[in-house]
């Protein structure tokens, strides 16, 4: 006859929830939401640049355009986890090999929200602004980017959304993030739900916030959009 096997089970004493557990780990808490948030921004930050500047590149030489979207892509679908082993041999286990991947997500969304941005500029804005005697770069900076606001904007929103999710990952890595407690909770010998639901939690909040920030600064920044809805 064959053993009985039985199975691990949780601990049926331990509640879902310990609000004594965030208590105690009240300054890690803020220390790995700081991380998040600054892995979060810094990657956006230079994703931004990059899109900004490859988007510039696209719009004045249109050949260009599909092979930057092309490559792009190809960087997108690559799994993070992936992305984040490849660097390590090069750059370690340091805060560029967490931000390298992250930026390279968001160039897709960004260069594509951008350059649709700027080609629906209505064409006579733009005939009105070179009959006054605005150059190629000023017309761009100042006419057609300003009138792309909502949809670079809602690019940005996808992004960042997206972003906030990606940190997560960076915890295998020893970068922090909120995704450490996600990590911490399940790698215990009995899974401990609280440091899961705060990670978890946390992080859709932050990526809640972010995403209405940001709506809020379209609002703010681009008024002529929201009558144009109406």
């Amino acid at each position: 006859m064959h053993a009985s096997v039985t199975p691990l089970l949780a601990d049926s004493s331990r509640p879902l929830f310990e609000w004594r557990w965030v208590e105690r780990n009240a300054d890690a808490i803020l220390q790995r939401l700081g991380e998040h948030i600054a892995l979060t921004a810094t990657a956006l930050g230079v994703g931004l640049v990059l899109s900004l500047a490859l988007a510039t590149l696209c719009l004045r030489y249109r050949w260009f355009y599909p092979f930057v979207v092309g490559a792009a892509g190809a960087l997108y679908v690559i799994p993070s986890l992936g992305a984040f082993a490849l660097l390590v041999p090069l750059l370690g286990f340091s805060f560029a090999t967490s931000v390298i991947p992250l930026a390279t997500y968001t160039l897709l969304i960004l260069i594509r929200n951008i350059v649709t941005g700027v080609q629906q500029v209505p064409t006579e804005v733009r005939e009105a602004a070179v009959g006054m005697g605005f150059t190629p770069r000023r017309l761009l900076w100042q006419v057609e980017l300003p009138l792309a606001l909502p949809v670079v904007i809602a690019g940005l929103r996808v992004a960042a959304v997206t972003t906030i999710g990606l940190v997560t990952v960076t915890s295998l890595l020893g970068k922090g993030g909120l995704g450490y407690f996600i990590r911490a909770g399940i790698q215990t010998t009995i899974p401990n739900p609280s440091p899961i639901i705060v990670g978890v939690v946390l992080s859709i909040a932050l990526a809640v916030l972010v995403d209405l920030l940001l709506w809020l600064s379209e609002r703010a920044l681009a008024p002529w959009a929201r009558r144009a809805v109406r």
